[in-house]
């Protein structure tokens, strides 16, 4: 990561000591056997009990572009649900944004710190209407809280060599984490299983794991990249796009996310 990246936020910081992701063999596992590994689990919403209170902050159309159309984000049942309109316009009128960030516990949310490790799980269904781009559309990222702040890690439907995929990537780095094939994971629940090791420099590291109807599509991990920006990380879900593609894809669209777990390697 460049200084000049950390001095937008004035929070230069030295290496974070940190080797491989600790615990990955056992991350992969069900939730009940990950517990015994080290992992605690931190966050547990539902969208019937706790709603909207589920998160530190929510971007429901931010620069008022389509009122008539809010809440842009909401319940649905056991899930969230996060639409958006071919109308809808974020505050940089070349993009779209309704988002949600953070994980809410009561009155307070986790603070995700330098050197701590954590891992999310959730189940995400993906239309067919939400299709990838061949400019940015983000479906998660990991961010330093703030406005203009770059993303860390995104999750992302992108389209390489004209076919549809989903991906993650380092950001700063243009890391690429792993691609697989998007079509197939259209019209149905998917599984995610997400871990970060916080690190400056070269010490962070990543895993992302999906799974559709019980089976592995991709398990991808690299370490030594920078998963850190100043203080602290916290992810952020919903539709985040580019109103730059040139594939014809931009449709009214919606994503749906529910069961969202936080744990926290202990």
């Amino acid at each position: 990561m460049s200084a000049s990246r950390r001095s937008v936020l004035g929070a230069a910081l030295g290496g974070v000591a940190g080797a491989a992701l600790p615990g990955v063999a056992a991350a992969a596992a069900a939730p009940e056997q990950a517990a015994a590994a080290g992992w605690r689990l931190r966050w547990s919403p539902t969208a019937r009990e706790d709603g909207m209170r589920a998160w530190e902050t929510v971007e429901d159309d931010r620069a008022g572009s389509h009122p008539a159309a809010k809440p842009h984000i909401r319940t649905d049942g056991d899930n969230w649900r996060f639409t958006m309109h071919t109308v809808d316009r974020d505050s940089s009128a070349d993009r779209q944004r309704q988002e949600v960030t953070g994980c809410r516990d009561g009155d307070t949310f986790l603070r995700w710190l330098p050197g701590e490790t954590w891992r999310l799980t959730y189940s995400m269904y993906i239309p067919d209407s939400l299709r990838a781009t061949t400019t940015f559309t983000h479906i998660m990222q990991m961010k330093q809280p703030g406005n203009g702040t770059s993303p860390i890690v995104v999750q992302s439907l992108r389209r390489v060599d004209g076919a549809e995929t989903i991906e993650l990537k380092v950001f700063e780095s243009d890391t690429l984490v792993g691609r697989t094939a998007l079509p197939p994971l259209h019209n149905k629940w998917t599984d995610v299983d997400f871990q970060i090791k916080i690190g400056n420099g070269s010490s962070g590291s990543v895993r992302w794991i999906l799974k559709s109807g019980g089976s592995t599509v991709i398990d991808k991990s690299r370490t030594g990249v920078d998963t850190l920006l100043a203080d602290r990380v916290r992810p952020k879900w919903g539709i985040y796009r580019s109103l730059g593609d040139s594939s014809g894809s931009l449709k009214d669209c919606h994503l749906l996310l529910t069961k969202p777990r936080a744990y926290q390697l202990v």
